[in-house]
């Protein structure tokens, strides 16, 4: 494998000395965080005793480690490994990279008993990045895999003699407490729930009524009303206890379950917030999928919003994919290494590097303006309208008062026999549902804090402050947003994506041996 930085003497890496000969398994690797954490153990750690991989199956690859190879291996954040050392990359993967086909949500991930016996005996850390992001997700599926399936992640690690957990959870989990919010447990901010003497919140009870809620609305609805109930129920059910959408509701579960099953073990939660497009590594921009802020970016490049609900004054936690990953694996080298205890730790940027909505939104369209050709498929010309985030009442009002008679436009056309819907109903349709559900997002009136995970950095020392850089200073948010997230979006986002077979490639080296 290619040295990782010529400048740096690496082997002076605490992180590397703790990680070495370690076997680690990681879930969520299909994802665009688990992604960059796998490529950044790849390529920093070469000397990880082995990388175990919870894959599922599906019908396509029904296969682990063909899934792997077609949606993982393949991906765009490995070009960098690609490009400085094929053939290493190549060797690593066949050597070190271990597929387990399992289901996390099942107990004992759905292994035969001898497998599972082999990978508990065998694992040396767990870093668990699986999760439903969906906002919106029907409440049964989001407490499938955001809270419950936590529980056969703690009788794993408990199985194994105490193997050390990282959890990848979200800032988010604050739900709708304002102020400051430090590295801590959270306190729901809507009806209460019994709270431990250790800190944590039971849930136990509170798991069972969302479920007999959730046999209520499947005994009486079926299909796509069924799903749409449970939609319903989740945000209902979130809103309640005090959290804006069912994904940081059920991480926020999630948490309580690890601690409460874990309590006397090893377990280091780390709370990303808004994961963006890489500042630096494995190369500037580089990111995959649409995220959180990119919906609404990518919606007013197509000319569909120019109106959000938002307060310009307040600070919008974007955070870097690269910082986020180099702190999973600082969190991940300190637990192999340290005592078996409770660690929280949240990577973000509001209270070291802030920056405000409106300065977010200002430099992304100064650049749109100024330089739009440089984006192709971003933007298909130059914009000429600008982006207005209002607060939400008046951004209610406004929607609201223009639809209705659009609606009425539109029926009476329909009517006289043109079909066609208007363009603009269907543009404010649009970003009525973008605000549903990235609304509560763009109006923050919270700071987070990252002391602990700096502090925790501090500690590694010199060397892994550059090698596993986690300060958000180090982002100068113009040239970022500009340049970095703009180009990376143009790039890596919305290109189509190359099919990049490694296990074609050995049939080919195979067939020209023999």
């Amino acid at each position: 494998m290619t040295h990782l930085f010529p400048d740096i003497d690496d082997t002076s890496s605490s992180v590397r000395r703790a990680l070495e000969g370690k076997h680690i398994l990681i879930t969520g690797t299909t994802g665009f965080l688990g992604k960059a954490v796998l490529e950044k153990l790849i390529r920093a750690v070469p000397e990880i005793g082995g990388i175990h991989l919870l894959v599922r199956g599906n019908a396509r690859h029904p296969d682990a480690r063909e899934r792997f190879y077609s949606e993982i291996a393949s991906a765009s954040v490995f070009e960098l490994l690609r490009s400085e050392d094929q053939e290493g990359f190549e060797a690593f993967l066949e050597d070190k990279v271990y597929c387990v086909k399992g289901e996390l949500t099942r107990p004992r991930f759905g292994l035969p008993d001898a497998e599972y016996e082999r990978l508990t005996s065998r694992i040396d850390l767990v870093i668990n990045s699986a999760a439903s992001v969906n906002f919106r997700e029907e409440l049964d599926k989001a407490l499938t895999i955001n809270t419950l399936c936590l529980d056969n992640v703690a009788h794993f690690a408990r199985h194994g003699g105490g193997i050390p957990v990282v959890q990848v959870s979200t800032c988010y989990v604050n739900g709708m407490n304002s102020g400051q919010v430090a590295e801590d447990v959270i306190k729901p901010a809507g009806a209460p729930i019994p709270q431990s003497e250790d800190g944590y919140f039971q849930t136990d009870a509170l798991v069972r009524l969302l479920h007999d809620k959730i046999t209520d609305v499947r005994s009486r609805y079926s299909g796509k009303q069924l799903e749409k109930k449970l939609v319903e129920l989740g945000i209902r059910e979130a809103n309640h206890y005090g959290w804006s959408d069912t994904y940081t509701f059920t991480k926020w579960l999630g948490e309580q379950r690890l601690m409460e099953a874990l309590a006397d073990q090893s377990l280091t939660i780390v709370r990303p917030s808004i994961i963006e497009s890489a500042l630096k590594e494995p190369m500037p921009g580089w990111i995959e999928g649409v995220k959180v802020a990119d919906a609404i970016i990518l919606a007013y490049a197509r000319e569909k919003v120019t109106l959000f609900p938002g307060d310009r004054e307040g600070v919008i936690d974007v955070i870097p994919v690269d910082l986020v990953a180099n702190s999973i694996l600082l969190a991940g080298a300190e637990a192999v290494s340290a005592g078996q205890r409770r660690r929280i730790y949240q990577c973000c940027s509001g209270s070291m590097n802030p920056i405000s909505l409106g300065e977010f939104i200002d430099h992304l369209m100064d650049e749109a303006r100024e330089n739009h050709a440089a984006y192709d498929k971003l933007f298909s010309r130059q914009p000429t309208k600008p982006f207005i985030a209002v607060n939400r009442a008046l951004f209610d009002a406004a929607v609201t008062g223009i639809r209705v008679p659009l609606s009425l436009a539109s029926k009476a056309l329909k009517m006289a026999g043109q079909s066609r819907e208007l363009k603009l109903l269907r543009n404010l349709d649009t970003t009525r549902a973008l605000a549903t559900i990235f609304g509560f997002y763009t109006a923050p009136d919270y700071v987070f804090h990252n002391e602990k995970l700096m502090d925790l950095a501090e500690r590694m020392g010199d060397t892994d402050r550059e090698m596993f850089s986690v300060d958000p200073r180090r982002i100068g948010w113009e040239t970022y947003l500009r340049k970095t997230h703009l180009g990376g979006l143009n790039r890596y986002a919305l290109a189509e994506r190359r099919v990049y077979s490694l296990r074609a490639r050995r049939e080919r080296r195979a067939a020209v041996a023999a």
